[in-house]
């Protein structure tokens, strides 16, 4: 008897889930993720990430990126890389594990989006203390997740998948609240 065939599937409908004004939640593809935990010291990781994925490894809070996929910072010892398979050889290097189905992403983006993420996270949004590329673990509703700051007024969100029906319904309520307000 044949094994079954499972396939990862987004926990959300992709594409467009709400606009306002100028300001859109898109519900992003699920791309390949793989976290990355690093023995001891992170030399042995940073030259093998930069030798087979030409990426290099990110300080803590920061994003490295390039055509081929990106590698987040995501606490403290922990990697997410996004997007290429990872090289066999990391292995040696650090621990992997695969998470492409583990997690949700959703783009908020807009000239609202600050305001409505200043009512889900207690993170210092401003230019300064979250600059282009850079990442933060944090609560996002009560729920923990990361948040990446991927444009001058765009920021990816990631939650657990288990997560996603309420990330979506806290940023399409809190958008809605903000652009109520901004039409008084």
């Amino acid at each position: 008897m044949a094994e079954p065939m499972l396939k990862a599937q987004n926990a959300l409908p992709q594409g467009e889930a709400l606009v306002l004004g100028d300001t859109r939640i898109d519900v992003l593809p699920m791309p390949r993720m793989t976290s990355l935990m690093p023995g001891p010291g992170h030399a042995a990781l940073a030259k093998a990430l930069r030798k087979h994925h030409g990426l290099d490894l990110p300080d803590p809070g920061g994003r490295v990126s390039s055509d081929e996929g990106e590698c987040l910072w995501f606490g403290l010892g922990q990697y997410m890389l996004i997007g290429p398979a990872p090289s066999p050889l990391l292995a040696g290097a650090a621990t992997l594990t695969e998470q492409s189905d583990a997690w949700t992403s959703v783009l908020l983006e807009g000239p609202l989006a600050r305001q409505v993420l200043a009512r889900l996270t207690p993170l210092d949004l401003r230019d300064a203390s979250l600059p282009l590329g850079a990442t933060a673990r944090s609560e996002i509703a009560h729920m923990m997740g990361s948040l990446t700051r991927v444009g001058s007024e765009a920021f990816r969100l990631m939650v657990f998948r288990s997560m996603a029906q309420t990330l979506l319904h806290e940023l399409k309520d809190t958008l809605e609240a903000v652009a109520a307000r901004q039409a008084l």
